[in-house]
């Protein structure tokens, strides 16, 4: 899928319970950029996000500094091949 870009985002520190998936969710829809958001057992979370390269940089962007109340202590990312996503869940 040329133009698109898939990155899987795994995010560490105070990332729940502090409306990280939901303003994630949000800016994605906002931007046209599909995926998924979803808490992880070890306190963790976990986006995959797929659209238009430079929405994808913004959105994870703004998952190195999340919401006001959240503290991210590490972030990592793996560019994975585009599969046609649309719309945006959280589970």
């Amino acid at each position: 899928m040329s133009g698109r870009r898939r990155a899987r985002v795994r995010v560490r520190g105070r990332v729940q319970g502090v409306f990280f998936r939901d303003s994630l969710r949000r800016a994605a829809q906002d931007a046209g950029v599909g995926g998924s958001a979803a808490n992880l057992p070890d306190g963790s979370v976990e986006v995959v996000l797929e659209g238009p390269p430079e929405a994808v940089e913004r959105l994870v962007a703004l998952a190195r500094v999340g919401p006001p109340d959240a503290e991210v202590r590490e972030v990592e990312i793996s560019d994975e091949p585009p599969e046609g996503l649309r719309g945006f869940s959280i589970s």
